[in-house]
């Protein structure tokens, strides 16, 4: 499953996706990782919960990305979420990305093995394609 939190830059959704990632490690019985572009969120988290600063990686497109990705899930078979911090920044997207072919590919991710992605997306509801508003679950 991916879902998104969305809203322009500013409007909080950090501090929605970091309660949400804090309130589901006392609930989940696998692993927890959090993805972001620095590691400034580090001592906000729950320390049961693994921060990946992506950047430190030279992820360079949204198809290393996916790779990324897929590298961290099968390094970790107990990994069930995964929170992504500034999505569009870390899959190399920029505001102008068209993010639904990489939400698509999450998706198959999710399915195939088990992990759930929420996403924190600095874009309107508007601006989002009219296939990923199902998945929105904060909008600010």
């Amino acid at each position: 499953m991916v879902q998104l939190i969305v809203g322009k830059k500013g409007k909080g959704k950090t501090k929605q996706l970091l309660d949400k990632v804090n309130t589901e490690v006392k609930e989940v019985s696998g692993n927890i990782v959090y993805l972001d572009k620095s590691t400034k969120h580090m001592f906000e988290l729950n320390n049961k919960v693994r921060l990946i600063d992506v950047c430190e990686f030279m992820v360079e497109n949204s198809s290393e990305f996916i790779g990324f990705i897929c590298g961290i899930v099968s390094q970790d078979r107990d990994l069930e979420k995964m929170f992504l911090d500034s999505f569009l920044k870390i899959a190399c997207l920029g505001d102008e990305g068209d993010i639904l072919p990489v939400v698509e590919k999450l998706e198959k991710v999710s399915e195939s093995f088990g992990v759930d992605f929420v996403l924190s997306v600095s874009k309107d509801e508007q601006e989002l394609p009219e296939s990923l508003k199902s998945k929105i679950i904060v909008s600010l």
